[in-house]
């Protein structure tokens, strides 16, 4: 595993600490808010929305929270305007960093970026510099306790999933960005514990790093993606996963 499978496996590791901090919610809220604004209200046809408000029910989020961002993001209630703002760099040993981010100061949330990148050995580019070498794909995660993974590869093939990981206690299924709502309702509709589904960048090449870059790029990654503006953070690296479980393990 490389880039956004290894960093999604980080973030299942500090999720507990994670889910503790109120802010998480207010990160959901605002995706479901975006998503809400761009694609409308219904979850059926916005595949978008129908991830975002997954995701916020994992975290156990209130349905009155999730009905009024929704709101919020179709104009029936007032609100903050969020736009979605994407910054491009490169982190130590030359690898692409991708930060997404939804905010209603662009400034401010420039400034967060740019220091985050300085801080930790890397800095922040221009618009496209790295963009390229990233493709949109769904994930889609399903409890690995609660499935085999014969199951799973049959039912991702069957609905159209392009691969299938098996990640220890999960089993990440992928898709075409294209398919990716296709495939997120054909596998709940066959039962299959679907615990989270996301848009991620997929990176066409990596770079593969050791020691200290690789402990710095994921110092770099973590604290980028504790800002309260940033919404995702892909990378193009590829730590060995010894090493990663070391690292991981000082966060």
């Amino acid at each position: 595993m490389s880039g956004h499978s290894k960093w999604s496996t980080i973030k299942r590791k500090k999720g507990a600490k994670d889910a503790a901090r109120s802010k998480i919610w207010s990160r959901l809220a605002r995706e479901i808010i975006v998503a809400a604004k761009i694609g409308g209200g219904d979850q059926d046809s916005n595949a978008r929305l129908r991830s975002a408000v997954l995701a916020a029910k994992a975290t156990n989020m209130p349905n009155a929270n999730i009905d009024r961002a929704i709101k919020r993001g179709t104009g029936e209630i007032e609100g903050a305007v969020y736009e979605e703002v994407n910054f491009e760099g490169y982190g130590p040993g030359g690898v692409a960093v991708l930060v997404e981010t939804q905010t209603d100061n662009r400034n401010r949330t420039t400034s967060e970026v740019r220091h985050t990148f300085t801080k930790f050995n890397g800095n922040l580019g221009t618009n496209g510099c790295v963009s390229y070498l990233f493709e949109r794909k769904g994930a889609i995660t399903l409890d690995a306790t609660r499935v085999d993974m014969e199951t799973a590869m049959d039912a991702a093939i069957e609905c159209g999933g392009e691969d299938v990981e098996d990640e220890g206690e999960f089993i990440v299924v992928s898709t075409a960005f294209a398919d990716f709502n296709t495939v997120l309702v054909a596998l709940q509709d066959q039962g299959l514990p679907v615990i989270e589904s996301e848009i991620v960048q997929e990176p066409s090449t990596t770079v593969k790093l050791t020691g200290k870059d690789a402990s710095t790029l994921v110092k770099l990654i973590t604290f980028m993606d504790d800002l309260d503006d940033v919404s995702r953070v892909s990378a193009n690296f590829d730590i060995e996963d010894a090493e990663m479980a070391e690292i991981v393990e000082t966060l």
